[in-house]
């Protein structure tokens, strides 16, 4: 996640984040930041479902279609 970064820079990093929000708060936007993350992936997955689904019935229709002018 960090290539190219080393310690001082993700500790400087850090340093400005708690400066910023302050210590009562970063847990919160931590527990917001997880949430953001899990409704991302879920909305993925659906997304990713819904596409193989229509490829899915898309292929059967072509198989149906084969298989019916193959029978005329």
């Amino acid at each position: 996640m960090f290539s190219g970064l080393g310690a001082p820079e993700v500790l400087l990093i850090g340093l400005a984040i708690l400066l910023l929000f302050g210590a009562k708060r970063i847990p919160e936007l931590a527990r917001g930041l997880g949430q953001g993350m899990k409704e991302f992936r879920q909305a993925s997955k659906d997304i990713k479902k819904e596409i193989e689904d229509s490829s899915r019935d898309i292929k059967d229709a072509a198989n149906h279609e084969e298989t019916s002018s193959k029978s005329n």
